[in-house]
């Protein structure tokens, strides 16, 4: 180790403080330590006034109203760092992640974003999406250091930065659940690949102060439809309409308002990466 580190950290916050502050002091632990951008998602309850004045070294991003998961984007616009890593408000990573990292980003060029292991609460418990990406349908291929993914956690995420710019970061149309679909797709259709290493590890302590799994549920939902019909074939899009009107009206018709803008948005997927996506979905069906 020499002493440098070549990943920034990114958090997009609003209105956990305590949380957040734990997750900075967490970071700043770490050796080599990471440069911290925190964008604050317009908290209202002294979020960012407390990094500004306990944490002085972290940069601080004020967001002029809540921008959701896209303000990620407005961190990694700051970022100088070769790679970025995401970190959410309630979670950081392991003290070896961002170098080991890095080792795996240079020893394999195409490589635009790599998914870490996430161990959730104090306990430490395995999120069963690790086992998830895997066991991924893609595998592994061209001597790549984990298996082919095509979803992701974000807090447990790290990518290349040029590769992420290059797609334009996350859509600010979806605003929060699903946005890490969208973002790989985009990934693996300009190109790049994805993978899951289990040797990159981050720690999740889920905040209370979060949305319900019904609220979640339907964010998602919404989301994953916008998505088929911003990426996918028309016959996937359709069965993606067909699924939703079964499970949840009101997400469809929040997905009806934003439908318009979803459309001037698309850009079919390449036959590959459609074949790939829909291979995922069976999985988890």
């Amino acid at each position: 180790m020499d002493g440098r580190i070549n990943t920034d950290v990114v958090i997009a916050t609003r209105n956990r403080r305590g949380e957040l502050l734990r997750t900075v002091r967490n970071l700043l632990e770490l050796r080599p330590r990471p440069r911290i951008v925190v964008v604050d998602n317009a908290s209202t309850d002294g979020t960012a006034e407390a990094i500004a004045e306990l944490h002085p070294s972290v940069e601080l991003i004020r967001a002029p109203h809540n921008l959701g998961a896209a303000a990620r984007n407005l961190g990694v616009l700051s970022c100088r760092a070769e790679y970025v890593a995401f970190s959410d408000d309630d979670s950081w990573w392991e003290h070896d992640a961002l170098p080991r990292a890095e080792h795996l980003f240079a020893a394999h060029p195409n490589v635009g974003l790599i998914a870490g292991k996430t161990l959730v609460g104090e306990l430490e418990r395995t999120d069963p999406v690790n086992d998830l990406m895997a066991r991924s349908p893609l595998g592994s291929s061209g001597g790549l250091p984990g298996p082919r993914v095509l979803g992701f956690t974000a807090c447990a995420a790290i990518v290349r930065r040029r590769a992420f710019r290059e797609v334009g970061g996350f859509d600010p149309m979806l605003f929060f659940g699903a946005e890490e679909k969208l973002l790989a797709c985009d990934l693996a259709a300009a190109g790049w690949d994805l993978v899951y290493a289990d040797e990159v590890v981050a720690h999740h302590h889920p905040s209370n102060a979060r949305l319900s799994r019904p609220e979640r549920e339907a964010l998602e939902l919404r989301n994953n439809l916008l998505i088929a019909w911003m990426r996918r074939s028309p016959s996937a899009a359709a069965s993606e309409t067909l699924r939703a009107l079964h499970r949840s009206w009101p997400a469809v018709a929040g997905a009806l308002r934003r439908f318009p803008m979803a459309l001037r948005r698309r850009r079919r997927l390449p036959g590959r990466v459609e074949r790939e996506l829909t291979a995922v979905e069976s999985q988890t069906s």
